[in-house]
């Protein structure tokens, strides 16, 4: 049978033989695994992998700043999934990405592969894939023409991780599917977010937003997954706020406030598990790992390693396999074999007009705030930035937007009481928004109207106070300006129709009327809903507004309340989700044109399209009916151009080799927490072996003779890899590691290693690694 585990279960239900005492022994076992757990009709599985991807050369998504291209990695970038099963056979998968977005492109072939292996028990009715919205990761993976301009085209490179990752995870999911059991729990998180367009909100009905206490939404959703045997493997959230925390000039890989959030809380998460087992580790004399630099940590301190330590100079680099960044990678050093890995997911919801940046936004010229309406200074939109709670230190707001967004999680995980029950089940359609009726409802009567094919504004190119775009383009601009449309006309001009059918948009880029040398823009877009009893989540492939979102949630759970066995349903929204098709606004807010207004595709009837159809799957769903699957997508993946240009060799100077040391650490130097340490080595560019799983960046601790323990790589936020060369056509680089000593560090002696991979002349890779001078870590 499919469920063994499920036919056991019955029968040990049904059984009226069982005795007392074993009983008894039974409780005593679950106790004695960390808590009491109830049999369930799910099973669970999760699973997660690494999709950082290419961290040189690859032009970031998100911006759309041609000048923002990737040198190195602030934190790794992970796909993470559950997979719930029923024990009628039916499941779903969720997959959470550290990535701006989903792609249409690497969804069809993440599910021909799940095809291939699994025949159809994961399609894309199942199965979604969802962005967390991060701007500070590789782009070039998505089919579109307009997506993939900046990245100089298609980067096979970034396509292939992300499609290898998001595989893998869900095969770590299906192959830890056990009996567990999953609980719900919500509440309001104030800090993390605020509304970074609010005239465009202001221009929704008094009487609707006179329902809401924020211009924002401000609650947290988390769903906690526990094993019948091992306790909570992991939790699932969803909250609305922008990945914009770094800024349109970092140029480190990063999964911004959310993924941050995610490494604090899995760490978190192995801290309290391993504290349970802290005097077993002692007793085999293992050195407790390190965990996040935001947590406390209670270590032994070896005060008679310090002088040792300080006497240990950088040597020689070495050659290295291609596995041994793999092998020192801390995280999975620690893993315990016999027990899942602890995943968990800060996911996006409705995040259209939300942004990290909470202290507002200021002019840099005067320090004074911005115009309200247009986000301008002095009538440019470049001088007005949003600012973060660690302004001007992005990489401190991203901590701050992080930790308070891993804070709530802890609280909801910790207090999570209400159990999910019921069946799992899902719908799912292709819908032709470029040309889609829609029936619009007003004071008793009805009437028909279309979507329209792909266009953006002319406030698109203003861009946000998240990121500011350029030239005199200005948000909440309706009309446009001559110059600049006789620019558009160069391109494509806009027919009679398309202008009538977007109005009061005035057209900066006919994108869904493009298609040379392929499509521009998306046309058919997927829509999903997925249900695992009294929890829905709503698969959307873009950006929707606060009040967009509100307004879909409210239809969905108004025809789900249509039937008892659906009340009083948690819905949620799943941003970013299978492809991406940019904003979703109000009508009203549409209006306004804003950067999201602007940026809002098919007219102002996109929200009407959307919630017209996500009714109709809500209907099927409750009557338990099909849906037609719709149009399908196209496959351009054969059609894509690229011009990233390949690397060619990697060099360094006459007698030194990759992986010297470069700029050394000072010798028998001390160090305390909070200081920066640094070294750096000649290098070779990143993109030869993306080091999926592995590490190019490593802290070593000192533990005695020639013994060095890895304890921090660079997955942890306190340590960054920067990647740099001369100039572009150089063949020589250098890397340099920023250690900043986390407050919890445990004094001793450290050293810092650098892993790489070398292209030679004739195209073979050369693995290589190489050592800093150790230091002490003395107490504060």
């Amino acid at each position: 049978m499919e469920f063994p585990f499920f036919h056991h279960l019955s029968l040990w239900r049904t059984s009226g033989n069982i005795q007392i005492w074993s009983l008894l022994l039974l409780m005593i076992l679950l106790l004695k695994s960390g808590g009491v757990y109830s049999d369930t009709d799910y099973l669970i599985g999760l699973g997660s992998y690494d999709i950082t991807g290419p961290a040189a050369d690859v032009n970031m998504m998100g911006y759309a700043n041609t000048q923002q291209i990737a040198s190195g990695i602030h934190f790794r970038l992970r796909a993470r999934s559950f997979i719930v099963a029923d024990e009628d056979g039916k499941r779903v998968v969720f997959v959470n990405l550290d990535a701006c977005m989903a792609s249409q492109i690497v969804t069809i072939k993440v599910i021909e592969r799940l095809k291939a292996r699994y025949g159809d028990l994961y399609t894309e009715k199942n199965v979604a894939i969802s962005g967390i919205h991060t701007h500070a990761g590789p782009g070039g993976y998505l089919q579109y023409v307009v997506y993939i301009v900046t990245s100089l085209g298609f980067v096979r490179q970034s396509f292939d991780v992300l499609v290898d990752g998001i595989e893998k995870s869900i095969v770590q999911a299906h192959e830890n599917l056990r009996p567990g059991s999953i609980l719900v729990n919500k509440g309001e998180l104030l800090d993390a977010s605020i509304n970074r367009s609010p005239s465009a909100y202001l221009n929704n009905p008094a009487g609707e937003r006179k329902k809401y206490k924020y211009d924002v939404d401000k609650e947290m959703t988390l769903l906690k997954f526990v094993d019948d045997e091992f306790g909570p493997v992991g939790s699932f959230n969803w909250f609305a706020t922008h990945g914009t925390s770094m800024s349109r000039t970092n140029s480190l890989i990063s999964g911004d406030n959310k993924g941050a959030a995610a490494r604090f809380m899995e760490d978190w998460f192995e801290k309290e598990s391993s504290e349970r087992n802290y005097s077993v580790g002692l007793k085999n004399d293992h050195l407790p790992r390190r965990i996040s630099n935001i947590i406390p940590d209670l270590l032994d301190v070896h005060h008679e390693l310090l002088e040792v330590s300080a006497n240990f100079q950088s040597r020689p680099s070495g050659s290295a396999t291609q596995n041994s960044s793999v092998a020192r990678r801390v995280r999975s050093a620690r893993r315990q074999s016999s027990k899942p890995e602890f995943v968990s997911a800060f996911c996006q919801s409705n995040c259209g007009d939300v942004s990290p940046n909470v202290l507002g936004a200021f002019c840099i010229d005067t320090g004074l705030p911005c115009d309200f309406n247009h986000s301008t200074c002095g009538g440019k939109n470049e001088l007005c930035y949003g600012q973060g709670p660690g302004y001007p230190d992005e990489f401190e707001s991203t901590r701050i937007i992080g930790e308070r967004q891993f804070r709530k999680a802890v609280e909801l995980f910790d207090e999570a009481e209400d159990e999910i029950e019921g069946d799992v089940d899902y719908r799912h359609a292709y819908i032709d928004l470029s040309s889609l009726e829609v029936t619009i409802h007003k004071r008793g009567a009805s009437r028909a109207v279309k979507t329209c094919p792909a266009a953006m504004g002319f406030a698109f190119a203003a861009g946000t106070t998240d990121g500011p775009g350029a030239f005199d383009f200005t948000q909440g601009d309706d009309k446009g300006n001559p110059f600049w449309k006789l620019v558009r006309d160069l391109l494509k001009t806009p027919t009679k129709e398309q202008i009538v059918c977007q109005h009061p948009k005035p057209i900066l880029l006919d994108t869904g009327e493009m298609k040379t040398p392929y499509d521009w823009a998306p046309s058919i877009l997927p829509i999903q809903i997925l249900r695992i009893g009294q929890f829905v989540i709503l698969c959307v492939p873009g950006e929707f507004s606060t009040m967009a979102g509100r307004r879909l949630r409210d239809a969905v759970k108004t025809v789900l309340n249509n039937d008892k066995d659906f009340e009083n349903m948690h819905v949620v929204i799943a941003g970013l989700t299978n492809s991406y098709s940019q904003y979703v606004t109000t009508y009203e807010e549409y209006q306004v044109q804003r950067y999201e207004g602007a940026s809002t595709l098919y007219g102002p009837r996109t929200l009407s399209a959307y919630i017209q159809e996500f009714k109709k799957l809500a209907k099927a769903l409750i009557s338990n009916q099909p849906v037609e699957p719709g149009p399908q997508p196209p496959d351009l993946l054969d059609k894509q151009i690229g011009f990233l240009p390949p690397v060619v060799v990697d060099g360094t100077p006459h007698g030194v080799n990759f992986g010297d040391v470069f700029s050394d650490v000072p010798q028998n130097s001390t160090f305390k927490c909070g200081d920066m340490v640094t070294a750096s080595f000649w290098s070779a560019c990143p993109r030869n072996d993306l080091m999926t799983e592995g590490t190019f960046a490593m802290v070593e601790f000192h533990k005695g003779e020639d013994n060095w323990v890895p304890i921090y790589d660079d997955d942890d936020f306190c340590l960054r890899f920067k990647w740099s060369r001369p100039s572009k056509l150089s063949s020589r680089s250098k890397a340099t590691i920023e250690w900043r000593i986390p407050n919890d560090v445990t004094p001793g002696g450290y050293r810092i290693r650098h892993f790489g991979a070398a292209k030679r002349l004739f195209g073979s890779i050369h693995h290589f690694t190489g050592s800093s001078s150790a230091f002490v870590v003395a107490e504060s």
